[in-house]
């Protein structure tokens, strides 16, 4: 009887470990098959630039609806971001200008536009010494007439062999360049008189 009981529980032991072998072993699987579910991941869709029967145009790709501006491109302030006013031209910056803008104006200028229009913007540029088509001169009283909004429209848009900047240049820029190409056209056609009579003896002493 002894004997049988122990068979009996050897066998039982048996039983449970193959069982918890193969649980085991089958358990991989099952997690792996429970995984390959797809479900949304093979949702319908198209490919870039796919043709559609769907709609009329047979293109997948739809437009933008009318009136919809990306998040942070909201541009309501078109003196701002135009360089115009009802069409117009504008003839003020229409940032305050002080000596950080004058600078960082400068400091732009000398990156994007001395290659062509030269550090004094006289149009003699490294890559006009070198063939490219010469602009003309700040300094020519036809754009010495211009309003800032012109330059900020050049600058924006291109203009002739110019490229446009808009990529390169964000808006804030365009208008410290702007306001620095209206003190270097002042600079080079100014006189004793434009000078605050508190700084006048510095002048003469640079240039007795």
């Amino acid at each position: 009887m002894q004997r049988q009981r122990r068979h009996r529980g050897t066998e039982s032991q048996r039983r449970r470990l193959l069982l918890c072998v193969s649980v085991a072993l089958w358990l991989p699987f099952v997690a792996v098959a429970v995984g390959c579910r797809q479900d949304m991941h093979d949702a319908p869709r198209y490919k870039t630039y796919a043709r559609s029967d769907f709609f009329g145009d047979e293109r997948s790709a739809r437009p933008i609806v009318e009136g919809t501006v990306a998040r942070g491109q909201l541009q309501e302030d078109e003196v701002l971001y135009t360089g115009k006013q009802g069409g117009a031209f504008v003839a003020a910056v229409p940032l305050p200008v002080d000596a950080a803008l004058l600078a960082r104006g400068r400091q732009r200028y000398g990156i994007y536009c001395t290659p062509c229009h030269g550090l004094a913007g006289k149009g003699d540029g490294m890559v006009v010494r070198r063939g490219y088509r010469k602009p003309a001169s700040f300094h020519d009283q036809k754009l010495r007439d211009q309003p800032v909004g012109y330059f900020f429209d050049v600058i924006t848009n291109g203009f002739g062999a110019m490229p446009d900047y808009a990529a390169q240049v964000p808006v804030r820029d365009r208008w410290a360049i702007v306001s620095y190409l209206r003190a270097l056209q002042l600079s080079q056609h100014a006189v004793l008189d434009d000078v605050p009579p508190a700084h006048r003896p510095e002048l003469v002493a640079v240039n007795p």
